[in-house]
């Protein structure tokens, strides 16, 4: 093959289930990254979900209080709690705290 022509496109490539665009998944990045993002869906939607496990919760509720009390003030939260069960590296079962809270404006 020369440089001037491209490789064909794997035939059978898997493809990824689509993510909703306006759900928030926090981590370990710093809480302000995660309130811009919160932002930048709400220029675009009317509501937005942010999404946790185990110790990223408290960071959700830092994002979502960052964002009600200094950006979007009438923003009404809805919080639904719940435990999802993950397995770790030595196979046992172990239970995970999880919070989803949708912000609308």
């Amino acid at each position: 093959m020369t440089e001037t022509q491209k490789a064909p496109a794997p035939v059978n490539q898997p493809r990824r289930a689509p993510r909703d665009e306006n759900v928030i998944y926090v981590g370990k990045k710093p809480t302000m990254s995660y309130v811009l993002a919160v932002m930048t869906q709400f220029s675009n939607n009317s509501e937005v979900r942010v999404k946790a496990r185990g110790r990223s919760i408290s960071i959700a509720v830092d994002v979502v209080e960052a964002v009600r009390n200094k950006f979007v003030k009438d923003a009404r939260p809805e919080v639904q709690i719940g435990t999802d069960q993950v397995q770790d590296q030595n196979g046992r079962k172990l239970n995970v705290s999880t919070i989803d809270i949708l912000l609308r404006k």
